[in-house]
């Protein structure tokens, strides 16, 4: 086995998400209109929607996608009534897996949720029965190349929790999700762009697969991730670095 490396898995995710891009707009504007719904449609007082919106610029959405999807959340546009859904269950050797949905229809969403994980040889959990291994954090993964100290300066005066560093140089700082945004903007002031900034379900432990166990576990993920509903999805599985690097 090579080796567990982070940084090899977040570069074969990142991957992965670039050729599913055509599906990125449609599950960002679910999660606007859902965030604009739940707090307003002002981003300064509504984390969960700057959030959203910082997501959808990234990924280059015109602003009057990004408009027309706030108006839609506070009702002022008509539109499917979108609500958050939490999915948990285990996938290959007990990997744990949390999918985070928005949908119109539950009974439709948890059919498609079962039957991704069954196929694959993973099953359906019950409500709280993976949450507790998981942290809920605001993360930040900064490339190796990036100064480490700069990093550990600005995080910890900005409020963040913890600030790690892997022996491939990988730094990773933790925040509370309600500092997440305080931390970001200290960030972007400071000129350091993280590879990965979100709100995320942080695995306590992780469990490391390869060769047939890997390729098991990567096709729960695509067939979790390729469905409509699903915004999000979360594991303890980590891939080696000769799985990642595929």
């Amino acid at each position: 086995m090579a080796g567990h490396s982070k940084w090899a898995n977040i570069q074969h995710r990142k991957g992965r998400q670039d050729a599913k891009r055509g599906k990125i707009w449609t599950k960002i504007i679910r999660e606007i209109t859902v965030a604009a719904r739940g707090g307003g449609p002002d981003p300064d007082t509504n984390p969960p929607l700057r959030l959203a919106i910082d997501k959808a610029t990234a990924n280059n959405m015109p602003k009057d996608n990004i408009n027309r999807a706030i108006q839609r959340g506070v009702g002022a546009a008509d539109g499917d009534d979108y609500e958050f859904a939490r999915y948990e269950g285990y996938g290959i050797n007990g990997a744990a897996v949390i999918v985070d949905c928005m949908t119109d229809n539950r009974t439709r969403t948890v059919s498609d949720v079962r039957h991704a994980l069954t196929k694959n040889g993973g099953n359906l959990g019950t409500d709280g029965s993976v949450t507790f291994m998981f942290d809920h954090v605001g993360q930040f993964l900064f490339a190796p190349d990036i100064d480490e100290e700069k990093i550990m300066e600005v995080a910890l005066e900005a409020g963040a929790e913890d600030v790690l560093t892997d022996e491939d140089g990988l730094t990773e700082v933790i925040s509370a999700p309600t500092d997440f945004a305080q931390v970001r903007d200290a960030f972007i002031a400071a000129e350091l762009e993280p590879e990965v900034a979100e709100i995320v379900m942080k695995p306590q432990n992780e469990i490391e697969l390869s060769g047939d166990d890997a390729n098991k576990m990567q096709k729960i993920i695509d067939m979790l991730e390729d469905l409509d509903d699903v915004q999000k999805v979360y594991t303890n599985a980590v891939f080696d670095e000769e799985e990642a690097g595929e």
